[in-house]
């Protein structure tokens, strides 16, 4: 692929607007965001990703070279784990694993306006196990939370999985989701932490320990390393900290590992999920709490005292000085969101899927390589 500009596919992507769904009536879903978010994103050369299970969409949010901010939605039934590094993307989804590429080198376009396209390459057919995080180890293969089957698992060639560590105190690999392992924190290309809602051995046990259940894990040591938590989501571990969602609550905050207590910093204004941490920026995923899984939580208390709504859509928490700075924000049909990541270095992302045209008609390969035989 040498052209600097490829060819357009058909249907490209435009302004917060999904091609790829069928011609029909969609349900109404608005955008709105600060003054400065476009700017924000600029600054860190960074655009994001996050993901819907409610909409079944993943969505890419980047900079609009016309102006503004443009969306790529892309349809995936029940979008969850989404993790990136490099030129791979990552993606969990109701019965399958994707793996996509992004196919633009530095300097190619699409229609002169995306500069990355990320085309699902591998997919690995797992059956419905409510995968949640995911992540991608330092031998290439991706690892993710099966939380249908309390661990963690790596996609087999043959099977639906390959599971690969359980919490001690899980005593069968069964289909019961006990205490509903659902967040991967990874270090140099290994899971090092993991959350969970509870320690509960037995089927939907978690669902009774949600206010106060919650736990963190050392997977190199099983030891938990943070109780006493309400639905953490989403740990992240940045230069030697630990960073979580303590969701029902509605902190963003860090585990101080030497005194194993969790200490939050900000309060955001709805159910999170989905964290993603650049220098001293995190971006936060927040939900509106509509379910019952959801109800009956410290943060539905915190936000009557605040007067508040909640959110749905990712605000930029600036870690230093516990604000938040710029926000993106979804209104209407889509109310959750699971998962968060930033891609470093793109300005205007668009992915492919599998309900259009559009997946057929763009074509790329690599260079002539002879000596391949």
């Amino acid at each position: 692929m040498t052209p600097s500009d490829v060819s357009p596919p058909a249907g490209a992507p435009v302004e917060a607007a999904d091609k790829a769904q069928p011609e029909k009536a969609a349900p109404t879903v608005t955008y709105s965001m600060s003054a400065g978010f476009r700017g924000l994103l600029n600054r860190l050369n960074l655009s994001l990703g996050f993901t819907s299970y409610q909409s079944g969409k993943l969505y890419l949010v980047g900079r609009n070279p016309k102006g503004g901010i443009m969306v790529d939605e892309r349809l995936f039934p029940k979008a969850m784990g989404i993790c990136v590094e490099g030129h791979m993307l990552a993606l969990a989804t109701l019965f399958q694993i994707q793996r996509f590429e992004n196919v633009l080198d530095t300097g190619q376009f699409i229609n002169h306006t995306q500069d990355a396209c990320y085309v699902p390459r591998v997919t690995y057919t797992t059956g419905v196990l409510d995968a949640h995080d995911i992540g991608l180890m330092a031998d290439g293969r991706i690892v993710f939370v099966n939380t249908a089957y309390n661990c963690l698992a790596v996609p087999s060639e043959r099977h639906s999985f390959t599971p690969i560590w359980m919490p001690p105190f899980i005593s069968a690999l069964v289909s019961e989701d006990r205490c509903h392992l659902n967040g991967l924190a990874m270090e140099n290309g290994k899971p090092r932490y993991v959350t969970a809602v509870s320690r509960s051995d037995t089927i939907d046990g978690w669902r009774d320990r949600r206010a106060d259940g919650g736990i963190v894990i050392d997977v190199e040591t099983g030891e938990t390393v943070c109780s006493g938590l309400s639905m953490p989501h989403s740990p992240r571990l940045v230069n030697g900290r630990l960073w979580l969602l303590n969701s029902g609550t509605g902190d963003l905050g860090e585990v101080d590992l030497a005194s194993r207590t969790f200490r939050p910093h900000v309060f955001c204004p709805g159910f999170g999920r989905g964290l993603a941490i650049r220098g001293r920026h995190a971006f936060v995923g927040l939900s509106k709490p509509r379910y019952k899984r959801f109800e009956g939580l410290a943060l539905d208390e915190r936000l009557k005292a605040a007067d508040s709504e909640p959110w749905c859509g990712v605000q930029v928490i600036d870690l230093d000085s516990k604000t938040c700075v710029e926000w993106f924000r979804i209104d209407g049909a889509v109310a959750e969101i699971y998962d968060v990541a930033v891609l470093p270095g793109v300005a205007c992302p668009m992915a492919l899927g599998f309900a259009s045209n559009e997946i057929k008609s763009l074509i790329t390969h690599d260079p002539l390589r002879a000596d391949a035989w």
